[in-house]
């Protein structure tokens, strides 16, 4: 029934999963949300910015054709939204992710080869914009590496335009460190710490859901790139990119310095798709309501224990 529901795109289910995250975002933060009217703005900020997250991931597989026309991709998003509620409590996070979603946009649409530089400009805009909010943004560089390898090495004046993209985000942090506080740069501008203590994990909750998700990161995975040589060839490319940005993701979560759950708001557009394409290809009806019945429980085992 649930997969039957999200088959189609079809803009209701858009509208039921905006409910669905609404409704998880009052749940969660329902003790600290109606403290006062300033609580009540900020956290409908955050709503805000995780709602046009799903809409940013949907245009982003519709516009460049990641999956067939359903809704699998922000069923999961949805879903991941549920298993990890952390991210919701993040304004910092959830802006880098977002920034993180239009530079995606751009390096994904590479791949009709029309106005590459200006592309290539935007998406090292975007993504040195989410370095600011959320410092380990910048291994999403590597993503914009492959990018150019794919489609644009052979161009030495393809492989600045990134560069100028940086610089102009650094010129405009120190313009308004000048301006607002008479610095250059200050030590808040950029979070370097990081922390592989993986202590914070050790609870019955968080090891069913980490078991769930790296379970089946790992095996939508593997199968993606088992299936990868049946894709359109023109779309290969697009489909490693997302393969590769779930990859770094995955490493940003392992080296983030806060270990709650929130560090997995970047897997969760990539993992999004790579889940979509894999229900795509299972023929067996049973198998996909039962994989998505186990996704909708984890959360809630994990709340018991």
């Amino acid at each position: 029934m649930i997969t039957s529901i999200f088959s189609k795109s079809k803009p209701i289910n858009i509208i039921l999963i905006v409910v669905f995250i609404g409704l998880l975002f009052i749940i969660s933060n329902y003790s600290s949300l109606f403290i006062d009217l300033n609580s009540v703005i900020n956290g409908f900020a955050k709503l805000i910015l995780a709602i046009f997250s799903i809409f940013i991931l949907d245009f982003i597989i519709s516009k460049n054709i990641l999956t067939k026309k359903n809704s699998y991709a922000i069923m999961t998003c949805g879903l991941l939204f549920a298993l990890f509620p952390e991210v919701l409590k993040y304004s910092d996070l959830l802006v880098s992710n977002l920034f993180i979603l239009f530079a995606l946009r751009r390096i994904i649409s590479l791949q009709t080869r029309i106005s590459i530089k200006k592309k290539l400009f935007d998406a090292a805009f975007w993504i040195a914009f989410a370095t600011l909010f959320y410092f380990w943004a910048v291994l999403f560089f590597a993503i914009l590496l492959v990018a150019l390898i794919y489609h644009a090495q052979n161009d030495i004046k393809n492989i600045i335009v990134p560069f100028v993209g940086v610089l102009t985000v650094a010129i405009l942090l120190l313009s308004y460190n000048i301006i607002y506080y008479d610095v250059f740069l200050r030590d808040s501008n950029f979070n370097l710490n990081a922390s592989i203590d993986y202590t914070a994990y050790n609870s019955k909750e968080n090891i069913a859901r980490l078991t769930a998700i790296f379970v089946a990161f790992i095996w939508i995975l593997v199968y993606f790139f088992k299936t990868i040589s049946d894709k359109n060839k023109k779309l290969k490319p697009s489909y490693f990119l997302v393969a590769w940005s779930a990859i770094i993701a995955v490493l940003i979560a392992i080296i983030s310095p806060v270990k709650n759950g929130s560090e997995f708001l970047f897997l969760f557009a990539p993992f999004s798709i790579l889940m979509a394409n894999y229900l795509e290809l299972i023929s067996e009806r049973w198998f996909k309501e039962v994989f998505i019945t186990l996704f909708i429980m984890i959360p809630l085992i994990s709340l018991i224990l």
